[in-house]
């Protein structure tokens, strides 16, 4: 389930230096198998400090309170120890070898430890839509990982049909395959002189 989800007013009336444009969220549903991951996130910058609060704000309200987030630092230009959310700080840590590059981990004192994968800022909506459903898998066996590289995958396949597509039109192509675009071809009919049967 891929959705996006908009800070409720009262959470954007609470503070209005936090971000209130649409959080960009899909969320596995929860179930009796535990998937490798619990969803996407896919932030507008790798700006922790400002894109970390509306997160927390709109995870506080489904999981119980955010008190801690883990990062790898691969992606992370800025990694601050602590982020102002919506009636609390959460705190920040980060591991090099021991987490993902690709992942973001959740915990929530006594309720629970979730991951999210992070879909890259600039990743187009085709492959941000492709990565959100599948880390929202519930029966998901990907890392985040290597759900960024199955997407890498499909978008070099993707534009290789798209330049082979390219060739096709460039050569004609694309006015063959149209019916609208093909110049019309006169018909033309010659009466047959008439033949005496028989000589």
């Amino acid at each position: 389930m891929t959705a996006t989800i908009s800070l409720p007013p009262a959470a954007e009336a609470d503070d209005r230096s936090f971000s209130s444009s649409a959080l960009r969220l899909s969320l596995a549903p929860t179930g009796p198998a535990p998937a490798l991951l619990d969803g996407a996130w896919w932030p507008r910058s790798r700006d922790l400090g400002a894109e970390l609060p509306s997160l927390a704000a709109v995870l506080d309200a489904l999981w119980g309170r955010i008190t801690r987030v883990t990062v790898n630092p691969t992606h992370w230009p800025v990694v601050p120890r602590k982020v102002p959310a919506p009636g609390h700080v959460v705190k920040v840590g980060w591991f090099l070898a021991e987490q993902d590059p690709h992942e973001l981990l959740l915990l929530s004192y006594r309720t629970g430890r979730w991951n999210l994968l992070v879909v890259p800022p600039q990743t187009t909506p085709v492959s941000a839509a492709w990565l959100m459903a599948a880390a929202s898998d519930p029966l998901g066996t990907s890392t985040a990982s290597r759900l960024m590289e199955e997407a890498a995958r499909l978008r070099t396949v993707y534009e290789a049909d798209r330049s082979v597509e390219e060739v096709w039109d460039s050569e004609g192509g694309r006015e063959a395959r149209d019916p609208a675009a093909r110049p019309r071809i006169p018909t033309v009919t010659a009466a047959m002189p008439h033949q005496p049967m028989g000589r």
